[in-house]
C-alpha cells in the first residue's frame, strides 16, 4: 500500500499519524514498552485529542527481537504464525535516561527517549556491532483512510483497485526499516519476478496466478538482506511491502487494523538468518530417500488407464531410465466428483491390485488431492449435513463453479471436519498410495464464517497450513516420520515443515523455465528446504529443445517430476531418436536421471542439512557466497547442496553465461580444473550443462550396481 505522494505529502484521503515523541519507557515482565505520542509534546495540552502508539519489544530467542506496534489494544489482533520461542531464554533489558535497550545476544534493539522517534537494531557480541537497520522519523505510522483513498499497488488515482482484491481498510499500521547503500532484499516467498526485490511492491496474498504473473502460490512475509539480518512480519492476513519503492531508502510493510508485529532476526550471514528463522517457524522435515528419484505423472487432462500407466512404466524401463515414483493426477477420480477419494471404476476397476502391482515393480505411488468438494461428490452432502463445510454469514454453504461445479471448502478449523477428511486420506494410503500431491489451497474466500470464529482475512493463508498439515499428519502416522512427503503447491510462513513444494503452473518455454528457477531461489530465501517444478513446463507442448534443457535442470533440482497439462511428458514423445549421439530426449533423460541416482548419498546429506539447519538444498549464490559482490544479482545459477554449482542452459543453441566464484572448481563431466573469480561463456549440447564441484569437496556417489565411491575436487 502506498500512502504518500512524494516526500512531503500524503495521498488524497489519507491521514498519517506517526510515532514522534517517546514520552515514557518501562520494563514490563519480559518486555520493554515505549509509549510514543503522535506529536511532539511541548505543553500539557499537546497530550489531548491525539492517538498514542504503544511499542513493545521482547526476545523469544537469542538473536531475535520482537516488535509490536499497537494503536487501540482492545482491537482484534491477527493471530500471526506459530512461533517456537525458547522458553528458557531471557534477554537483558534495561532503561536509562537516554532510552531503553533489549539485548538478545547477537542482536540489540535501542529505543531513543524523546523526539524524534528512533529505534535501531545493532549486531551484538563484544564491543559495538554494526547497525543493521533503523526505524526513524515518520517510519511508524497509524494511517486513517477516507473511502476511495488511492492507496493500492496501482498508480495514485486508481481508487479501490488492489492486487489482492481486498478493498482498502479504514485504518492501517505501517513500519519502515532503513536500507543502506548497496543493501539488497531477497525472499517474500516464491516470487517469479526479479530475485532482488528492491523497487518492487509485493502483496502477501496467496493466489492461483501461474508463474508468469506477479501473484504467488506461496507468500511468506519474511525477507532477508545482504546486510546480515532478516525480518518476519507476524501477520497471517494481507501484508503489503514497499521494498525501496514508495520510500526508496526504506522497506515499508503495512497491515490493516490496530496492531502490527514483526521480528528482526540477526545473522551475520544469510545462512545464520535462515537458521534462526526456521527455528522460529519450523524446520523442513526429513523426506524419504526415494523421493529424490524421478517422478513421472499421468499429466492433468490427458486420457489414461492402467494400460497407459503400464505402457509409460514399461517404456521407461525399456529405455533404461530410472524411475522411482508414479503419480496419478486429478482424473484418477471421476469427472465432476473431485474430491471424493474414489477411483474411477471405468478406468481403474481394481485400484488396490493395480497399486500392489506397481509396488511389486519397485515403484512408489503418488495421488492428487485438493480440499475442494464438488457438489456431485458423495462427500459434499455428508459434509454439508455435518457442518464440515465453510459457510457464508447467512449460514448457507459457500459454493461457486470455478474449478469444479458447485464446489465447497472443507472447514479445517473444525476438528471433526479435519478428522473426517483425514480418515479418507488414511483409507487412500491403506490402498497403497505412498505420497499425496496437495494441490490448490489458494482460492480461499473472505466473505465467509469459520467454525472456530477465525478472522476470514487471516484464514486466507492459514487455510493452506491447516490443509497441508491435515494430510502430512496422516502420512507421518501411517508411513512414519521421515517417510512422509507431500507435493504441495500453496504455502505460507512455516509451510516448509511439510515438504515437498513445487512451483505451480508454468508454461513450456525457456522464459518460463528461467522464471521457475527465480521462484525456487526466492522460496529458498524464505526458509523452504526442498523445491521442484514441472519439467518441460505445465501449459503447452514444449519443443524438444525446451524439454531437453529442462530435463537437465529438473534432474539437478532437489526433487524431479515430469508433469504436463494437456500432453504427456514421457521423453520418447519429443523426438524420433535420429538426433546426434547423446542428444535425443530419451538419452538426455537417461543420462541425467542416472546422474541424479548416483548422487543419492550426497542429496540425502544435503536434505539432512536442510532439516537440521534450514539451509535449503537448492542454494542461491547470494546465500552461499555472501562476501562476493559479483553474485548479488545472479538468478540463473545455484548450488545444489554445498558443493555442486549448476547453471541451467536457457537456449536451444546451448549458449550459457555464468559466474564461477573465487576458488578452484572441477568440471563434473570433463574433470577440467579452473580458477574461479570470473565469468564464463560456453556452448553445451543437450547432454551437458555447467556443473562444477567446489574446491575441497568430497561428493559421495553410488554406482548402478550399488557400489560406492567419491568425487574429489
Amino acid at each position: 500500500m502506498k500512502f504518500t505522494d512524494g516526500f512531503w505529502h500524503t495521498r488524497p484521503g489519507v491521514e498519517a499519524l506517526y510515532a514522534q515523541d517517546v514520552r515514557d519507557l518501562a520494563i514490563d515482565g519480559d518486555e520493554l514498552v515505549a509509549w510514543a505520542s503522535t506529536r511532539v509534546v511541548e505543553r500539557r495540552g499537546d497530550t489531548l485529542n491525539r492517538p498514542m502508539l504503544t511499542v513493545s519489544l521482547a526476545s523469544p530467542a537469542e538473536g531475535v527481537i520482537r516488535v509490536r506496534v499497537e494503536h487501540h489494544q482492545g482491537g482484534r489482533r491477527d493471530p500471526g504464525f506459530a512461533i517456537e520461542s525458547d522458553a528458557a531464554y531471557r534477554p537483558a533489558i534495561f532503561v536509562d535516561d537516554d532510552g531503553g535497550v533489549v539485548d538478545a545476544g547477537s542482536l540489540r534493539a535501542r529505543v531513543r527517549r524523546g523526539a524524534p522517534w528512533e529505534l535501531s537494531f545493532e549486531g551484538g557480541g563484544t564491543g559495538d556491532g554494526p547497525t543493521y537497520t533503523t526505524s526513524g522519523h515518520k517510519s511508524v505510522g497509524y494511517l486513517q483512510l477516507a473511502p476511495g483513498a488511492p492507496v493500492a499497488a496501482e498508480p495514485a488515482g486508481v481508487a479501490g483497485i488492489t492486487t489482492t482484491g481486498l478493498a482498502p481498510a479504514s485504518a492501517y499500521l505501517h513500519t519502515q526499516l532503513s536500507l543502506g547503500v548497496g543493501e539488497l532484499v531477497y525472499g517474500l516467498g516464491e516470487r517469479f519476478g526479479p530475485l532482488v526485490k528492491n523497487g518492487q511492491t509485493v502483496d502477501i496474498w496467496n493466489a492461483d496466478g501461474g508463474t508468469s504473473s506477479e501473484q504467488a502460490y506461496k507468500n511468506v512475509p519474511f525477507y532477508l538482506t545482504n546486510r546480515g539480518y532478516g525480518v518476519l512480519v507476524n501477520h497471517a492476513g494481507h501484508v503489503s511491502f514497499e521494498v525501496g519503492s514508495e520510500a526508496v531508502e526504506q522497506v515499508q510493510f503495512s497491515v490493516a487494523g490496530e496492531s502490527l508485529e514483526y521480528f528482526v532476526i540477526a545473522g551475520p550471514t544469510p545462512a545464520d538468518v535462515l537458521d534462526r528463522y526456521t527455528r522460529l517457524t519450523g524446520r523442513p522435515a526429513r523426506v524419504p530417500e526415494w523421493s529424490y528419484g524421478l517422478w513421472l505423472s499421468t499429466s492433468f487432462t490427458t486420457d489414461y488407464d492402467e494400460a497407459t500407466v503400464n505402457a509409460f512404466i514399461d517404456g521407461m524401463a525399456e529405455r533404461d531410465i530410472p524411475l522411482e515414483v508414479f503419480h496419478f493426477d486429478c482424473f484418477w477420480m471421476r469427472e465432476f466428483h473431485w474430491t471424493d477419494f474414489e477411483w474411477d471404476p471405468a478406468v481403474f476397476p481394481d485400484p488396490e491390485g493395480m497399486l500392489a502391482r506397481l509396488h511389486a515393480r519397485g515403484l512408489r505411488v503418488s495421488a492428487w488431492l485438493n480440499p475442494y468438494l464438488a457438489q456431485r461428490s458423495r462427500l459434499f452432502r455428508e459434509g454439508a449435513e455435518r457442518g464440515y463445510l465453510v459457510r457464508r454469514p447467512d449460514g448457507s454453504v459457500w459454493q461457486w463453479d470455478f474449478w469444479q461445479a458447485g464446489m465447497a471448502l472443507v472447514d479445517f478449523t473444525n476438528p471433526e471436519a479435519t478428522s473426517w477428511f483425514q480418515e479418507h486420506v488414511r483409507t487412500l494410503l491403506g490402498q497403497g498410495v505412498d505420497a499425496i500431491k496437495t494441490d490448490f489451497g489458494e482460492r480461499v474466500p473472505i466473505d465467509v464464517v469459520w467454525h472456530d470464529g477465525s478472522d476470514p482475512e487471516a484464514m486466507h493463508h492459514r487455510y493452506t497450513d491447516l490443509y497441508n498439515r491435515a494430510v502430512f499428519e496422516v502420512l507421518e502416522e501411517v508411513r512414519g516420520p521421515g517417510e512422509a512427503v507431500l507435493f504441495a503447491r500453496s504455502a505460507t510462513a512455516g509451510g516448509q515443515s511439510m515438504p515437498v513444494h513445487w512451483g505451480g503452473d508454468n508454461s513450456s518455454s525457456f522464459t518460463s523455465m528461467a522464471e521457475s528457477l527465480r521462484g525456487g531461489l526466492s522460496l529458498a530465501f524464505s526458509g523452504f528446504g526442498y523445491w521442484s517444478h514441472d519439467i518441460g513446463g505445465f501449459e503447452g507442448d514444449p519443443d524438444p529443445a525446451v524439454f531437453k534443457r529442462w530435463l537437465a535442470f529438473g534432474m539437478l533440482s532437489s526433487h524431479s517430476r515430469l508433469h504436463g497439462s494437456t500432453s504427456y511428458r514421457v521423453p520418447w514423445a519429443f523426438d524420433d531418436g535420429t538426433e546426434a549421439p547423446g542428444q535425443s530426449a530419451v538419452e538426455v533423460a537417461r543420462r541425467f536421471a542416472k546422474l541424479k541416482a548416483s548422487l543419492r548419498p550426497y542429496l540425502v546429506a544435503a536434505g539432512e542439512e536442510a532439516h537440521s539447519t534450514g539451509r535449503p538444498m537448492m542454494r542461491p549464490m547470494q546465500l552461499e557466497f555472501p562476501g562476493d559482490p559479483a553474485v548479488a544479482q545472479l538468478d540463473r545459477q545455484y548450488l545444489l547442496g554445498p558443493a555442486l554449482l549448476v547453471a541451467p542452459v536457457f537456449s536451444a543453441a546451448g549458449d550459457v553465461e555464468y559466474y564461477l566464484p573465487h576458488g578452484r572448481w572441477t568440471n563434473w563431466f570433463t574433470r577440467e580444473v579452473v580458477e574461479g573469480g570470473g565469468w564464463r561463456r560456453e556452448v553445451h549440447g543437450f547432454d551437458t550443462l555447467p556443473l562444477w564441484v567446489r574446491e575441497g569437496a568430497v561428493v559421495p556417489v553410488v554406482g548402478e550396481d550399488g557400489s560406492t565411491g567419491e568425487f574429489r575436487a
